[in-house]
């Protein structure tokens, strides 16, 4: 494992790619900063070795170069308070201004870039730009795993100018420890709890997970195709036509391979996609016509909690429904105090993607359960068995 830990930043400058990609309200404060957070132990860990930082990331999806409402000066006074530092600012990524701030650093202290993705250099990983980020270090870590599944520049192509001077920060040991301690050395019995909508978007991690887990959870929508593949009567609920028979080949797979596979047995239902809709609950093999299902039911909450806290590894990716509207997310709030409970008796939990993260986070749960990990689809490749980009740069 290529980490800081053992390395000495002594008079060093070092380019993190940290994972700065935050929500902002209105007035451009941040609503949710887990992922600032996460990076600060390597930011500071470099500053008292006595080197010199220099910080990019990028912030949203800009779509044609410089916008205010992606500037990364709005974490400036965040990251000031976090790091009870002044933090100096380059008005753009690459450029004269980028080049005399970083050369004119000195030890402790740091310099943040202005977003990369105002570049399109970035996201297609052009050489050249990842040269004129090299060119401002001398090591290089990377600390942003939300995007090492990406073959960015300033995940991926920067590392080649740093042949022996490459890094992990402590945010991406930290996830690949646990992630891997999951996978790989999971003790037993381990429950997957797979949530969200479409079964198309989780199938390769559905079928990665039948190998390694005991027992298999299916919540939220994609639930209703595996439903309507048994031959129940789904109502209006959301069903992926063209992927009924997968479904079925899942349900014998997993019969196959012993993996207990649990869908739910009953269902919150509504008229309309809306928080204040009529609602009724019934069977999950017989929600009414013009009806559809958007929370788990209150037996599917007792049966998935039960093994839920007999287990000793967990792995949640996805919520039971939907968990924004309040109507609709007592399935989900009650999966995460039974994975808590579980933590509480010993078990490993490890949440992940972003809607889990935000739930765990909503309901102030994150800090009782063992991991939740910044990744996204990151943490779903990585599950799926891929090589991340990202890791493979530093890894080599």
């Amino acid at each position: 494992m290529k980490t800081i830990d053992k390395y000495n930043f002594s008079g060093k400058k070092a380019i993190i790619r940290v994972d700065f990609n935050v929500p902002l309200n209105a007035n451009f404060e941040i609503t949710d900063d887990t992922r600032i957070r996460a990076a600060i132990p390597t930011i500071k860990k470099i500053i008292s070795d006595g080197g010199s930082v220099i910080l990019m990331s990028h912030l949203g999806r800009p779509k044609e170069g410089p916008e205010d409402k992606f500037s990364l000066k709005h974490l400036i006074s965040d990251l000031s308070l976090k790091l009870a530092t002044e933090i100096k600012f380059a008005g753009d990524c690459v450029g004269q201004e980028a080049v005399e701030l970083a050369s004119s650093l000195k030890p402790g202290e740091i310099l943040l870039l202005e977003n990369l993705r105002f570049y399109k250099e970035e996201t297609k990983g052009n050489e050249d730009f990842a040269k004129k980020l090299a060119n401002l270090a001398d090591v290089y870590v990377n600390d942003a795993f939300g995007t090492a599944h990406r073959a960015h520049a300033s995940t991926t192509i920067i590392a080649k100018f740093f042949p022996e001077e490459k890094l992990f920060g402590y945010v991406i040991d930290n996830e690949l420890k646990s992630i891997d301690g999951v996978i790989s050395k999971s003790s037993k019995p381990f429950t997957a709890i797979l949530g969200g909508a479409k079964i198309s978007t989780k199938i390769t991690i559905i079928e990665n997970m039948l190998d390694k887990v005991d027992n298999l959870i299916i919540g939220g929508g994609m639930t209703f195709t595996f439903i309507k593949a048994l031959g129940g009567n789904i109502g209006n609920s959301l069903v992926e036509e063209e992927l009924l028979d997968t479904a079925k080949q899942v349900i014998g797979k997993a019969a196959q391979k012993g993996v207990n596979l649990v869908l739910p047995v009953d269902s919150l239902n509504a008229d309309k996609f809306d928080n204040k809709a009529q609602t009724n609950s019934s069977d999950i093999n017989s929600i009414p016509e013009g009806y559809m299902g958007l929370d788990i039911g209150e037996k599917s909450i007792l049966k998935f909690s039960e093994l839920i806290e007999g287990s000793k590894t967990i792995l949640w990716n996805g919520p039971m429904g939907v968990f924004e509207m309040q109507n609709f997310q007592k399935g989900t709030v009650e999966i995460a105090k039974a994975i808590v409970r579980a933590t509480e008796k010993g078990a490993f939990s490890l949440v992940g993607g972003g809607d889990s993260v935000a739930a765990i986070n909503q309901f102030n749960m994150s800090d009782k359960v063992s991991y939740v990990s910044t990744g996204g689809g990151a943490l779903l490749e990585y599950i799926e068995g891929k090589e991340l980009p990202g890791i493979k740069a530093i890894r080599g």
